[in-house]
């Protein structure tokens, strides 16, 4: 067996994890908590439970509510400044994707005293960050328990990737009930961002036996929830979206990505689309390419998507990207590029800005220019 590491941090999941908030604060030793977090969450009511834990156990607290959708560098910057001048000495993040990776980088300015920009790429983070505790609200981003933070650098209009180790949660308290107040389309979006992370995880060139059993019951998971959980607001079907989101964090956090994500965080940068949705619109384009240098994974993929035994003399391939398809229109995602007013005179931008992104380094086959153009184009 080839010696590998593997990343997580401590984690609780089920319900009511949300109401441990002043034990494990308690546990860093907190004296005062910033807590960050977006307007739509703070209106569903989820940081005022956190507050009222925190007050109740005497742990005073700081509401750094400024994070929009796709994380910008300046709110990074912001929240730094807020958290100093706060005095705060513990970060807990409430929300989705965007409040838990605006965490991680003002914990990264607070540490390493630098502009966030500084520290796109692999393992450049010298200094700890203070403690984070997240607490997720969408069942789809895993950064939870994940070693990336996406920043959206306003002026060069792409995200950045920041991997390291010392951005894994100090804990993450994870709590299906959060997921209850999201709408038909975030659940929608959330739901198809972590089937991307299982997917591209588990085709990885850095999988592996751990990281594939995280990813396939992922997959599995997602597969059997996702539709019913956009339809209804069962809490069974919200449970189970929030096991595959935190399973899908644990496999792409120690096997990284791929393909799909450096397209998407150009896309998403340049043109402030949601995560999710950009992952979601990009990923049966990327499978078309991908195929042939993993195909008996891409069809373990499709069997656990249909629960069906496929004959591989069948074109294992047409049919897995119209199961994707079909996924999506149940979703409400049955739209294309073009449809949110993206040109094909964009595409050359495009594909520059996702050449420069780290992810592509694990996909499962090694990528060109032309390569990712054509994957544009495929998606239009």
């Amino acid at each position: 067996m080839e010696r590998r590491k593997f990343l997580a941090p401590e984690f609780i999941i089920g319900s009511n994890s949300i109401e441990l908030i002043d034990r494990y604060s308690n546990n860093l030793d907190a004296k005062k908590v910033m807590i960050v977090s977006d307007e739509g969450v703070v209106k569903a009511g989820w940081v005022d439970r956190v507050e009222r834990k925190l007050k109740k156990a005497k742990i005073k607290c700081a509401v750094f509510s400024s994070v929009t959708p796709n994380p910008k560098d300046t709110e990074v910057m912001e929240g730094a400044d807020f958290y100093r001048n706060e005095k705060c000495d513990l970060i807990v993040s409430v929300g989705g994707g965007s409040p838990m990776d605006c965490a991680k980088g003002i914990g990264i300015v607070l540490s390493d005293n630098d502009n966030i920009l500084a520290f796109e790429g692999v393992d450049k983070i010298k200094i700890p960050p203070p403690p984070l505790i997240c607490i997720p609200t969408t069942a789809g981003t895993g950064s939870e328990v994940s070693q990336f933070s996406i920043i959206n650098a306003v002026n060069r209009k792409v995200k950045i990737a920041i991997i390291s180790k010392t951005i894994v949660p100090d804990v993450g308290l994870v709590d299906p009930e959060t997921t209850q107040t999201m709408p038909p389309e975030l659940t929608a979006a959330t739901g198809m961002d972590a089937l991307v992370h299982s997917v591209e995880a588990y085709v990885s060139n850095a999988s592996s036996p751990i990281t594939d059993l995280h990813a396939l019951k992922s997959i599995e998971l997602v597969a059997e929830n996702l539709v019913k959980s956009v339809k209804t607001n069962k809490r069974m079907y919200r449970d189970n979206m929030m096991l595959a989101s935190l399973l899908a964090g644990l496999a792409f956090s120690n096997a990284s990505l791929g393909l799909v994500h450096s397209m998407a965080h150009s896309l998403g940068g340049y043109f402030n689309l949601a995560h999710g949705e950009c992952n979601a619109l990009l990923l049966e384009a990327v499978i078309d390419f991908n195929f042939d240098a993993e195909p008996e994974r891409f069809y373990k993929i499709l069997e656990l998507l249909t629960k069906k035994k496929i004959s591989p003399k069948d074109n294992v391939k047409s049919i897995l990207i119209e199961t994707l398809h079909n996924m999506r229109r149940e979703i409400g995602m049955d739209y294309s590029l073009s449809s949110l007013g993206l040109k094909k005179s964009d595409v050359p931008t495009l594909a520059e800005k996702a050449m420069n992104d780290p992810c592509h380094a694990t996909n499962p086959k090694t990528v060109s220019y032309k390569d990712i153009v054509s994957c544009y184009e495929k998606a239009f």
